[in-house]
């Protein structure tokens, strides 16, 4: 049988025309002429505008939907010194942040750079990295933000730990020195080069300095150990033949009244929706693995109080477990200023935030829904270690903060514009010095936002009390 070809078809329309990117140039151009309508020096200013909301209320605000019966445990890690309370009000800087000045160009931003939210963790390939490591209140923003609340956090931890001013200020310089430098070097590079590029953990011993070398290496050591495997006998243990884990209240709970109904409810999530979330190959491999545990955890500063899970899944044997954290997620406390995230559920924008800035993420990350709550999904301690940041001298401080500023580039390089950027930011000291003046400013108002703070807990308006 002959085939016949029908050779009367039309011929092809004209080629599509691809639309025109803007060169490297030409984005360079117009970031440099937004310096007319936001001069760099601008970024100087902190003046808390007369109608500034009382940060008490905001954080009273951010407690509404928290474990009422772990509300307080937050407010005591809060009270440690300023710089925990720092951590711990990210939406009262997210307030304030909004008030500042600010270009108009939006990246994929962090929500919550200080210092402490930065460390070291394991790629899918096991080599160990440095990068950005809480999302939790991700959302594309203005780039500023992330880089004024890390500047606030270097300069609070610097006189947390009793560093002179001077060295405070070369510890911010270096930070945003870092930064604009690195982005003028990424502005250069192909889109794939920035994708691909990493810190990778070793480049922390370099830049730490060999003042701190000794205890960089300890945490480096400590991280590579931090498996599951490991995990295994401090998280866990037999019980009736049983592999169980440990109850340890407040922190960690297995309340046998809510225990049967989490683990039904978590089993689900594990063979339903969390499944959808991944990677196909990634969703084979945790099928392999039965969820056999759960317990209530409380994690971080901020996130005390917030609905935290962690599940133990075990292999074939009891030599291949995996522990998994089922965090809850609400909306990012930049929404209000930088608007709503385009994903409706608030896990699928922490985990699709996360794997656009992050160099390279869990394979495990996810998202699903627990009681009607968003969650999102990742390993728990998978060879994680961070930087004790309340312990750097500060020349520990100053090459640490130039180590994030650069971290935090190339994060916002992959979520953003570097050629724009680099336009804006350009090549003087302009910009590094209005961000040191801000820095030094927002820490007297944080300073003084913590005396508020330990007064409402000293009147009883606030409630804190420790873990014991």
């Amino acid at each position: 049988m002959v085939v016949q070809h029908d050779l009367t078809a039309p011929e092809p329309g004209p080629p599509l025309v691809p639309e025109l990117i803007p060169t490297r140039g030409e984005r360079k151009h117009q970031g440099r002429i937004l310096r007319e309508k936001t001069p760099r020096a601008a970024h100087a200013q902190w003046v808390p505008p007369a109608d500034r909301p009382d940060p008490i209320a905001l954080l009273e605000a951010s407690n509404s939907g928290r474990l009422p019966s772990l509300v307080p445990i937050r407010h005591a890690r809060m009270l440690e010194d300023p710089f925990s309370f720092l951590r711990g009000s990210a939406i009262v800087m997210a307030n304030d942040l909004a008030h500042t000045p600010y270009t108009g160009i939006k990246v994929q931003a962090c929500g919550d750079a200080h210092l402490s939210n930065f460390g070291m963790y394991a790629t899918p390939e096991r080599n160990l990295v440095f990068d950005v490591n809480d999302f939790d209140e991700t959302l594309p923003a203005p780039w500023e933000w992330d880089l004024k609340r890390l500047v606030a956090s270097v300069w609070v931890a610097g006189r947390c730990n009793g560093t002179t001013e001077a060295w405070c200020e070369e510890a911010v310089a270096a930070c945003v020195r870092s930064y604009r430098r690195w982005m003028i070097r990424m502005s250069r590079w192909s889109f794939l080069d920035v994708w691909y590029s990493c810190v990778d953990a070793q480049e922390v011993l370099e830049a730490i300095g060999r003042e701190a070398r000794e205890s960089t290496e300890r945490t480096l050591a400590q991280a590579r150990r931090r498996t599951q495997l490991a995990t295994l006998p401090k998280l866990t243990e037999l019980r009736q033949g049983r592999r169980c884990i440990i109850h340890a209240p407040p922190l960690v709970v297995r309340s046998p009244r809510e225990h049967a109904e989490l683990l039904a409810e978590v089993l689900q999530v594990m063979t339903g929706g969390y499944l959808s979330s991944l990677q196909g190959d990634r969703g084979t491999l945790v099928r392999r693995y039965q969820t056999v545990d759960v317990a209530r955890k409380v994690v971080g500063v901020g996130s005390v109080g917030t609905r935290c899970y962690i599940a133990l899944l075990l292999g074939a044997h009891e030599e291949d477990p995996l522990f998994l954290q089922v965090k809850e997620a609400g909306p990012s406390v930049l929404e209000p200023f930088a608007g709503k995230s385009t994903y409706p559920h608030a896990g699928q924008r922490v985990v699709e935030g996360q794997r656009l800035m992050q160099a390279a993420s869990d394979i495990f990350l996810g998202w699903c829904q627990v009681g009607g709550r968003d969650f999102y999904v990742r390993q728990l301690r998978d060879m994680k270690g961070s930087i004790d940041v309340e312990r750097l001298s500060p020349r520990g401080l100053r090459e640490y903060a130039s180590l994030c500023g650069q971290t935090l580039a190339r994060a916002h390089a992959r979520g953003g514009d570097a050629a724009m950027l680099r336009g804006y930011l350009g090549r003087s000291r302009a910009f590094d010095q209005a961000l040191c003046r801000f820095a030094r400013a927002y820490a007297d108002q944080t300073e003084q936002d913590f005396a508020l703070f330990q007064k409402a807990v000293r009147s009883g308006r606030l409630q804190a009390h420790e873990e014991s």
